[in-house]
């Protein structure tokens, strides 16, 4: 409009030729031009200055927020409640529950108890400190009252070269599983392997240092562990060092696809780690194992969901294989062993598990698990009798479990589960099991 105005105003003359008004609207136009084209330049350049202006400010409210105390340091930490509750049928009395051929390795492996019953409780705090570290306490709350510490560690927060620092109680990066808490389980108990070997799940008092790396469309990282160990396999009262290395592998396959590969060592040197037997008449007896366990852990995950998108449906297969040697002292007391005997013991044991859960609509999962083990070899010293150790006797312990479970929320879920359960002697035991979780507040660390 504005080349036409300006025409408009012009003086116009009959007398004038052609020639020269197209030269006047060349002029005009001319000048048109190079003026939209200063106000393009000044547009950019205030553009510029407008980004700088910005990148400035965020980097200066960014440092202000750090410099800042925050909700941290005046303790208003992330809370978090995981209530659990079973009704259970089992076939037989879960009080003698022993998993046949490997040493015992504590009460919490058995079988829930029958009828109702109010399951573990986890309350969690987290929180940040400062721009530096995290924190995180976790309380268990047992059915019969007790309650005792599952983590409390702090760990580093944004550190260079992809390494991270823990320090304290924590659950070792060891395996798949070993790290997830109770309602991230895809059944209502762990494997059989984990059973045997870990007790459950295997915890560190120590230090833990990460380090992760991502070449060629790859995650990969590294972990190293040292401390005094919490539980089987070590003794009760540990005052030797526990150490871990592991390394995982992950990535994807395709828009649709993606899996994980891990293989983990842990070396720990028990003394005195005790348990009760019956000699070959049945007298009771407590027996002790003092030297070196070692053990291997491979583990596979490949999970599926159509493009990418889990919402719906997804699938998840998941294994993993143990291997342990235990070498050292093996002594025996009460009944045949009278005032005691000690000898030589030594055994390489092997055990592992697949399980499959599918997703086929959303909230609606389906799930099936196999599990076993093998007592694998035994040699015992001249002055041990095999007769009074039944429990080390050779067997092959096994499961087969089927699940379906319903997740009206994300923080919420109701399981029914089916367990024909072959891990003692000369026992089957059918196990049915109706199971309610719950998580109230935030706070939860989920390890996939």
């Amino acid at each position: 409009m504005m080349p036409v105005l300006m025409l408009l105003g012009t003086p116009a003359c009959a007398e004038d030729s052609p020639e020269a008004i197209r030269d006047e609207i060349r002029r005009v136009m001319t000048a048109y031009e190079s003026r939209i084209s200063e106000l393009e330049a000044r547009l950019a350049q205030t553009e510029a200055v407008l980004k700088q202006t910005d990148a400035r400010v965020e980097q200066a409210v960014s440092t202000a927020a750090g410099n800042t105390p925050g909700r941290a340091d005046g303790f208003n930490p992330e809370i978090s409640l995981v209530l659990s509750g079973t009704a259970t049928y089992l076939q037989h009395n879960p009080d003698r529950y022993q998993i046949a051929g490997f040493i015992p390795s504590g009460d919490e492996v058995a079988p829930g108890p029958r009828n109702f019953s109010l399951g573990e409780s986890m309350l969690s705090f987290n929180s940040d400190v400062g721009r530096a570290f995290h924190g995180k306490l976790s309380l268990s709350l047992a059915p019969d009252n007790s309650v005792s510490l599952e983590n409390a560690y702090i760990q580093s927060r944004h550190a260079g070269d992809g390494i991270s620092y823990t320090a304290g109680r924590f659950f070792s990066g060891i395996g798949y599983m070993n790290q997830q808490c109770l309602d991230d389980w895809d059944f209502t108990d762990t494997a059989l392997p984990y059973k045997a070997f870990l007790g459950n799940q295997y915890k560190q008092d120590g230090v833990q240092v990460k380090w992760g790396m991502s070449p060629a469309n790859m995650s990969v990282e590294w972990g190293v562990e040292l401390g005094r160990g919490r539980g089987f396999p070590v003794a009760e009262e540990n005052d030797g060092i526990a150490g871990a290395l592991y390394a995982h592998v992950s990535g994807n396959a395709g828009i649709s696809s993606s899996w994980r590969a891990g293989l983990s060592y842990l070396g720990v040197d028990p003394k005195e780690r005790s348990y009760e037997d019956t000699d070959a008449l049945g007298a009771p007896t407590r027996n002790g194992f003092s030297g070196k366990s070692r053990l291997w852990i491979a583990d596979f995950v490949w999970k599926w969901a159509p493009d990418g998108n889990s919402a719906v449906s997804n699938f998840k297969l998941q294994g993993e294989y143990f291997h342990r040697n235990e070498a050292g002292t093996l002594s025996c007391a009460g009944g045949n062993c009278a005032a005691g005997v000690s000898d030589h013991y030594q055994t390489a044991q092997s055990g592992w598990y697949l399980q499959g859960i599918y997703q086929f609509m959303p909230a609606w999962r389906v799930g099936w698990r196999h599990d076993r083990l093998n007592s694998g070899s035994l040699r015992l010293g001249a002055a041990l009798n095999p007769d009074d150790l039944p429990v080390l006797g050779a067997y092959t312990p096994r499961r087969n479990t089927l699940m379906v479970d319903y997740s009206p929320g994300a923080s919420s879920r109701i399981r029914l589960q089916f367990t024909r359960d072959e891990s003692r002697r000369d026992v089957t035991d059918n196990q049915l099991t109706l199971q309610y979780i719950v998580r109230l507040g935030g706070g939860h660390d989920e390890h996939e």
